[in-house]
């Protein structure tokens, strides 16, 4: 596969008249499928409207950006940039290279798609351009059925560049305050979101019944924990578009690395496993889910009480969630919990109250990262939003997080009784803020230990 666009030693392109008229010539037309309005394009409509009136007088431009080189003339998987997504709404359909041009000059902002259509069957681009070349990428949409899709005008990317000279001064993505204000955007998602969210959520919990189904061949082979992520990954292949994040499957003392996603361990009887994954839909939303597994079944002594210090945590941060609340609330009810329970084993030298104090934190050595961040088309959502927005800002209806506690005790840790060393758990749930409370979006997995023992035996039987 390749992408480059430009011949290399691996292309040789024809370029003879009679050769030309040949590959040219003779070919039917395709049957497109009929094309409608997506239920997005009302969504993405409001939310242009709702930047632009914050940059009054401007012209915005947002741009998809071009796929990334993996090696040489090889691409990643191409993924839009996210404020691009969030403004259009096109997804995983994006034609690489586009640009939106959102003009805020007169009374009603007007937006303009700017993409590359096909390359037509009578230009050597047609088999020769492996990027836009039809031999190599398929057919693309027509300017019109974009619009048409997405309720957006479109015109050819080859007259951006004229139309933005036109213009004179525009803000594009370079702006910190754009970057900012696009971000902030999606604190609040709207139905089509949340819909977005429980379908990304649904497939994920299947993605974790076939990691449970895997978790018997893992013990099996050196680098278990790669069949452990590969069982999710077909999930959410085959029912999305892509992962929303690279997965993680931590067995025994990796469960203690918080970004473990070598996955090259065993899978051994007796550990924990930790899956922390999110499935993508082609919308580019992304769930946000992590569980620990006990690879035979059953939670020892020891790992039952982290296990139940997490659950602990988890269930006070939880029961604070409501609108009005500030955001740092829920991290706060849940490292209280933490900072206790370590007390109690008589980990930390000083008391739970003398921990949370702001000069010593002695608990942290046990969950270093936050309990909560905002989940939608990032799985670190609104992540350029400034921090009185973010972690000082106010909980509101149709805000999406996780909330994600957890307590690592690692292998060589001496300060540690010797049985607890190398057990390492994670519960991570995704969440959306009602009118009174909050929703469970993956409440279809167990959480207590018991559930998780019980559902494990399930899957596997």
């Amino acid at each position: 596969m390749t992408q480059n666009p430009h011949p290399t030693n691996r292309s040789r392109v024809p370029q003879s008249e009679r050769f030309m008229n040949f590959i040219s010539s003779n070919w039917a037309e395709i049957d497109s499928p009929p094309v409608t309005r997506w239920e997005v394009a009302d969504h993405s409509l409001k939310r242009r409207e709702a930047l632009s009136a914050k940059f009054p007088g401007k012209v915005l431009v947002i741009e998809a950006t071009e796929p990334r080189v993996r090696a040489n003339d090889t691409d990643y998987r191409y993924r839009p940039a996210t404020a691009f997504t969030h403004l259009t709404g096109w997804g995983s359909a994006t034609v690489p290279g586009s640009v939106l041009v959102i003009d805020g000059r007169k009374n009603v902002s007007v937006s303009t798609l700017y993409l590359m259509p096909t390359a037509g069957r009578d230009s050597d681009e047609f088999f020769a351009n492996p990027a836009i070349g039809e031999f190599w990428v398929g057919p693309r949409p027509t300017l019109t059925q974009v619009s048409l899709q997405l309720g957006i005008i479109t015109k050819d990317l080859t007259k951006l560049d004229a139309d933005l000279a036109s213009i004179g001064a525009v803000v594009d993505m370079e702006d910190p305050e754009l970057a900012e204000a696009a971000s902030t955007l999606r604190f609040v998602k709207d139905q089509f979101e949340i819909a977005q969210m429980r379908e990304a959520v649904r497939i994920t919990v299947d993605g974790f019944a076939e990691v449970a189904r895997s978790i018997p061949q893992a013990t099996k082979q050196a680098r278990g924990e790669r069949v452990v992520e590969t069982a999710f990954y077909s999930v959410a292949r085959q029912n999305g578009f892509e992962l929303g994040y690279e997965t993680i499957a931590a067995s025994g003392p990796n469960a203690c690395i918080l970004h473990w996603t070598k996955n090259d361990g065993e899978v051994k009887h007796g550990d924990l496993i930790l899956v922390d994954a999110g499935a993508e839909l082609d919308s580019l939303y992304t769930a946000d889910v992590t569980r620990t597994i006990p690879v035979n079944g059953k939670f020892s002594k020891e790992q039952l009480w982290v296990y139940n210090t997490v659950l602990e945590a988890a269930d006070a941060a939880f029961a604070v969630v409501k609108p009005g609340i500030r955001f740092r609330e829920v991290h706060n009810a849940a490292i209280e919990v933490i900072a206790r329970r370590v007390a109690e084993l008589g980990v930390i030298p000083v008391t739970a109250e003398e921990a949370l104090e702001k000069d010593n934190q002695h608990h942290r050595r046990y969950m270093v990262h936050g309990t909560s961040h905002h989940l939608g088309l990032d799985v670190h959502d609104c992540a350029q939003a400034r921090r009185e927005m973010y972690q000082d800002g106010i909980l509101e209806k149709g805000m999406i997080f996780t909330i994600e506690p957890g307590l690592y005790f690692h292998k060589s840790d001496l300060n540690l009784p010797p049985e607890y060393r190398g057990i390492g758990v994670r519960i991570e749930d995704d969440v959306l803020v009602t009118e009174s409370g909050y929703e469970n979006l993956s409440s279809a997995l167990p959480r207590t230990a018991s559930d998780v023992e019980n559902w494990f035996a399930e899957q596997i039987s």
